[in-house]
């Protein structure tokens, strides 16, 4: 409790009971708490989505000329009619021309719950830099050396978005690598953020064993794969391996991270889903591949950053309850942080 942490009081003690012996207790409160505040289906429509950064763009097939740098086509809204801007890509960074490294959007993803905005991110692999930073306090495995635990100083004129990891490795039971060195035993069928030396990163189903090749710098795994070959897992609303929190039907915060057909990132955040409904948000924004990363109202995170220097920090959707200057000062948990290319 009294050691170095960004959380507050109220989750620093709910970590506590959670880390000594109180994980099943923690758990039963929050699911009953959950079902108790689910929201109720029906209800009017909204009127118009929540506000997000960035600009609109006109979106693939929609320009008048050809794009010869690909830019995803705008997300298909399920409910109709339609809201402004509804699945419309928004660039986010205005720091140099040229195709946009990274686009927002939202949409209403449930037509039972019509209140419900999904928020996505769309990463161009092509143009950016994917890194992993350990946390102050996760990953929990001891590291000689845990680094910044922050965005670095130094990297920050390149900065053009930040986002959450996982579960806690005390509850995903999954591995970690980083550096070249296994600090967490890797599982193989766990779904696992990765990236190569060559630059690449990707989300994919493990199956290399306990330690990491030297080909891989960094390794992330949580759960197993929730999309895979563009499917929904199909043990999604009866697998018991989706962790030790709140399980796979309770309607709480989720994120979820994947790549689309051509390695490009996809990142999604919505409050009130299932690991289903998360699942097919990210099959319908273009994941083939998607694993769900930290849930809870208080962890998921996606930031954008208007210009360099870690300018204009804007969270991806308004309700997301931690600060946009997240991850510039040092945080409890490990996160990514995306640059642009050199």
């Amino acid at each position: 409790m009294s050691g170095r942490s960004d959380s507050s009081f109220s989750i620093r003690s709910l970590e506590w009971v959670t880390s000594n012996g109180g994980r099943g207790l923690v758990n039963r409160i929050e699911t009953i708490y959950y079902s108790l505040s689910a929201p109720s289906k029906g209800g009017p429509a909204l009127k118009q989505l929540p506000n997000q950064p960035g600009t609109a763009t006109a979106g693939r097939g929609a320009r008048p000329h050809v794009v010869r740098h690909y830019e995803p086509p705008n997300i298909k809204p399920i409910i109709k009619p339609a809201l402004a801007g509804e699945g419309v890509w928004r660039s986010t960074f205005r720091g140099r021309s040229g195709p946009p490294p990274v686009m927002v959007t939202s949409f209403r993803s449930d037509p039972s719950y019509p209140q419900l905005v999904a928020g996505v991110a769309w990463i161009d692999h092509t143009q950016t830099t994917t890194w992993l930073y350990p946390g102050i306090q996760e990953p929990s495995a001891p590291m000689a050396q845990r680094g910044p635990e922050e965005v670095p100083t130094t990297m920050r004129d390149r900065l053009v978005a930040t986002f959450n990891s996982g579960f806690k490795l005390a509850d995903s039971g999954g591995g970690f690598a980083y550096g070249g060195h296994t600090y967490a035993t890797m599982k193989d069928g766990q779904a696992t953020f990765v990236r190569y030396t060559d630059g690449r990163v990707d989300v994919i189903d493990w199956t290399g064993g306990s330690t990491t090749a030297s080909d891989i710098v960094y390794a992330r795994q949580n759960l197993p794969l929730i999309v895979s070959g563009g499917q929904l897992n199909s043990n999604l609303s009866t697998g018991p391996e989706w962790g030790a929190t709140l399980g796979n039907a309770v309607q709480v915060w989720r994120s979820s991270v994947g790549v689309d057909k051509y390695g490009n990132l996809i990142y999604a955040a919505a409050n009130d889903q299932t690991v289903t409904s998360l699942a097919r948000i990210m099959q319908h924004a273009g994941a083939v591949r998607a694993m769900e990363m930290d849930i809870n109202a208080y962890w998921p995170s996606f930031i954008t950053y208007q210009r360099a220097g870690a300018i204009g920090a804007r969270n991806l959707l308004p309700d997301m309850i931690r600060s946009p200057l997240r991850y510039l000062t040092p945080d409890d948990r490990d996160f990514f942080a995306v640059y642009l290319n050199p």
